[in-house]
């Protein structure tokens, strides 16, 4: 059984372990330079000056092992150039040990409607350049080209992820369920294995395994199978 995620905006007591997250981040690419210092005080820093930006928003997600995910992004606009809100994305980070577990999705979901209490159009994504993942995870999620970045309208994408996260929902649904059905079964098995080979038979075979064993009875006593089996 797969444990919740539950996203937020980031604590003060978040600090150390989105740093943390960071630096795995960098030691991910080989591009490392271009995605933080290397030096964890500075990284404390810098997103210290990145929350001080007016639209600033840094997401973290949270499970049983501590922060397992996190998203930094910022509000942009409007400007000279246009009149439009847009929301971007510059980070969107996961913990290797957690992927395929729908934390991105839900890290995503909640900077979408961010964007969406602030009257944002698009989301503009800048995947950290060689993590060839995050390229494909924004593919997946209908972003297309635009310039360095990549660009979903934000009700679009909103509702791609609604769509993503209810399916993966009903799927851990079904889960739970085969495995509490398995575990069900382990336990009958366990108590039935107390009794007699011939009593957990009984119980588990076919009704065809049950005449075979009534007719093998009647040849041992010497009676006529007739007489001991009947159709009905």
């Amino acid at each position: 059984m797969r444990a919740a995620i539950e996203v937020s905006a980031v604590r003060p007591d978040d600090r150390d372990g989105v740093v943390d997250l960071c630096l795995r981040a960098r030691g991910e690419t080989w591009t490392a330079s271009q995605v933080c210092s290397g030096d964890g005080p500075t990284v404390a820093r810098h997103l210290g000056a990145l929350l001080s930006t007016p639209g600033a928003v840094v997401l973290v997600a949270r499970g049983e092992d501590g922060l397992v995910g996190l998203l930094l992004g910022r509000l942009l606009g409007p400007n000279v150039f246009t009149d439009e809100v847009n929301l971007s994305v510059e980070v969107v980070y996961v913990d290797a040990a957690h992927r395929r577990r729908g934390v991105g999705h839900a890290l995503m979901l909640a900077a979408v409607e961010f964007a969406l209490s602030h009257g944002a159009e698009n989301v503009y994504a800048a995947p950290i350049p060689g993590a060839r993942g995050v390229q494909r995870f924004f593919v997946r999620l209908g972003f297309t080209p635009a310039a360095s970045h990549r660009v979903s309208p934000v009700a679009a994408l909103h509702r791609r992820l609604t769509s993503d996260v209810a399916r993966r929902a009903g799927s851990r649904r079904r889960d739970d369920v085969i495995a509490r059905r398995r575990q069900s079964r382990g336990s009958a098995t366990d108590a039935g294995s107390v009794a007699s080979r011939s009593d957990v038979s009984v119980l588990w075979d076919s009704p065809r395994a049950a005449i075979s064993r009534q007719v093998s009875l009647a040849v041992q006593t010497r009676r006529a199978v007739s007489s001991s089996t009947t159709i009905s």
